[in-house]
Parts: C-alpha cells; structure tokens; sequence
C-alpha cells in the first residue's frame, strides 16, 4: 500500500518543519511587538495566557476531528489555517486585538498539533522501530531556521507583517507538494468508540513529565528573547542569540536521541535529560553574562531534546489503550505546558524579576527527573 516510506517520512517530516517555522516566526517578532505595543511582563503574559486556553477550547475537538476524518485530511487544512492566523497577528494594533488573534493561533495550532503527532505515529508504525525524534528534530531545526529569518528580517528591517508573508508563501508551496503523501489513518470501530478522555495514571504520568518539559520549551520559545534583552543586556541585534542556541543543540540531540536511547535506555536518558534542563536554566539566572548565559541555553535545548519523542513513544504502547487515544491525551497535557510555560513566567516575572521566573522554572527539570525515576514502565525501553 506504502510503496515509497522514505517520500511519506518525508512529507510527514515537512508538515512537522512547516508547523515549527509558523510557530517560531511568531515567537521570533515576540520582543518587536512587544515594543511595539508597550507591554509590561505582565501584560505579554496575560496576552499569552490566550495561546493555552485556545488550546484547552479545542482539546475535545480536534481529537475528535482528526478520528473521524482522518489526520491526513485534517493536517493540510489545519495547516493553511495556521498560517492565515499568523499573518493576522500583525494586524494586531491593542493587547487586546493581539490576544484574540492569538486565542484562534492556539485554536488552529492544537488541530496541527495533533494532526501532525498522529501522522507521526502512523509514519513510524510503517517503519516498525523509533523514528519520532527525527520527526520532532524537524520542527526545532524549524525553530532554529525560524530564529534565523527572524534575526534576519529584524537587521535588514523587514516589517513582522512582510516576514510572516514570506514565510506563508513558502509554508503553502510546501502543503501542496506534500500532502498526498501523508498516511491514511485507518481506524477500526473499536478504536473509535474508545476515543475518550479518561483519567489513567500512567498516561497522566507521562502527560506531566511532558508539560515539564515543553513549558521549560516554550517559556525558552517565547522569553529567551525577552532574557537576553533585558537581563543580558545584549546588544539589539544579538537578542536571538540564545533562542538559536537553544534551538540548535536541541534538534542536535533529537536526531541523535535514537542512537543514545538505544545505548543507554529510555529512563537514564530522560533522567540526565532533567538534570541537564535543571542545571541549564541555574546557570542562566547565576551567570546572565552574554557567553555563558548561551552556553547555559544550550544546556537546556539537550534537556529537552529526547522528552517529548521517548513519552510519546512509551503512549503509544499503552497496554490497554489504543495508541491514538493515549497519544491524544498525552499531547495535549504536554503540550499544554508548552502553552501555559510563558504566560506563568510573565506573572512571575512581574512579581518578582525574570530572573527569578527561570529559577522556578528550573525545577521542572528536577521534577522531571523524579517522575521518570518512580515510572518502572521506563525500565523496559
């Protein structure tokens, strides 16, 4: 039925890249409309706080879209949506005009999201052996590409809204040319009757070490800017700086994350993957200096590398529960940190100082390390 898996790794590869672009286009303007909308920290935080509750609107939903239509009829439409949502962010002139173009961003992105995992898993089912970091290595090299055409833009003084045009212009070519090539979801009956959101205590296990590590992920996506502007005092057209670090070593370490799981197992890699966040995000607040702070960035982009494949890739193998279901479930908590990380460091920062938020958000990587250290269900991969 496959005959070419290497052109569907492809094209499933491709969606993952063009959903990490749009998200990192965003986050890359993040400091620029900041300015240019004069908000406090607090302020941003509460305008982002709209990402996660379009996320939470749409949890019900997009499950029950990408069951019963299908994630390779979802994926291309989501995605089109997606772009047309961020070339509207923009247009934005209040924070309140900003929060709700960015409510519909968290809408959309949460039928991506899924979409996209779920064409992931069926991909690496054709495979018969782990190929979902190589996937997840595709939207953070999209991050880092991202930062680029971010820092780009920003040097050569490109408007946000003439950036994100540009990037949906390319985005719409890359849909087209890869969308028959996504893998049909097959769903027997008893699989669609069984998709429900109910309570396990291993998928809410493994859903919390995944918020862990995507809100360490995206307070970095959304604040890491922020930091080196206002706590590094780096030069203008450095701010990216340690975004793109993190960006960098993070796909580095998901495309070897395979090959180092193999050698040393699941559970010990997640537990040095803990530390390292841990250590990465203390070192970023104790030594703020240009250097070392991007070295301290880098520390973290390992951290959070190999998390979210290797727990996706445990869900998928729920003894009791259908691999689409635990995948949904677990997706959408994980990525609810994703989406909920920045707005709580806005608050905190507000408080107290931003400096002090990245401490607190450096014990999730300790938290982490002490949930994969109690789950035996690590032991056996």
């Amino acid at each position: 039925m496959y005959g070419n898996k290497q052109r569907i790794r492809l094209a499933v590869s491709l969606f993952y890249f063009g959903q990490g672009l749009a998200f990192a286009s965003w986050a890359s303007r993040i400091p620029v409309i900041k300015s240019q909308l004069q908000l406090t920290e607090a302020q941003l935080g509460t305008v982002l706080l709209a990402l996660p509750i379009g996320q939470l609107l749409t949890m019900p939903i997009s499950g029950r879209l990408v069951s019963k239509y299908g994630s390779h009829r979802i994926m291309p439409i989501a995605a089109v949506l997606y772009l047309m949502v961020l070339c509207s962010i923009p247009f934005a002139s209040n924070a309140w005009q900003l929060g709700g173009t960015l409510l519909l961003f968290g809408v959309v992105g949460n039928i991506c999201n899924i979409s996209v995992n779920t064409q992931g898993v069926l991909a690496e089912r054709l495979y018969q052996k782990s190929i979902m970091s190589s996937f997840h290595g595709s939207w953070s090299i999209a991050g880092f590409t991202g930062a680029i055409i971010g820092l780009i833009s920003f040097n050569i003084d490109l408007s946000t809204q003439t950036h994100f045009y540009i990037v949906m212009g390319l985005m719409l070519i890359n849909i087209f040319l890869n969308r028959a090539y996504l893998v049909q979801d097959i769903t027997s009956s008893s699989e669609k009757k069984s998709f429900s959101f109910k309570p396990d205590r291993l998928l809410i296990s493994l859903g919390v070490i995944g918020f862990c590590s995507m809100a360490t992920e995206g307070a970095m996506f959304d604040w890491s800017g922020v930091y080196f502007h206002d706590i590094v005092l780096a030069p203008e057209k450095w701010t990216t700086l340690g975004y793109a670090s993190f960006m960098v070593t993070m796909a580095l370490g998901r495309f070897v994350g395979d090959a180092v799981i193999s050698r040393i197992g699941r559970k010990r890699t997640l537990q040095i993957s803990g530390i390292l966040m841990f250590v990465g995000m203390m070192s970023a607040v104790i030594f703020p200096g240009l250097i070392l702070c991007t070295l301290a960035f880098m520390l973290v982009g390992l951290g959070v590398a190999c998390n979210i494949p290797s727990v996706y890739s445990v869900a998928g193998t729920h003894k009791t529960i259908s691999s689409g279901v635990a995948l949904a479930m677990v997706s959408s908590v994980s990525y609810l940190g994703f989406l909920m990380g920045p707005p709580l460091i806005g608050y905190i920062a507000e408080v107290f100082s931003l400096r002090y938020s990245f401490g607190v958000f450096a014990c999730f990587g300790l938290l982490m390390f002490a949930l994969t250290s109690r789950l035996t269900v690590f032991n056996k991969s």
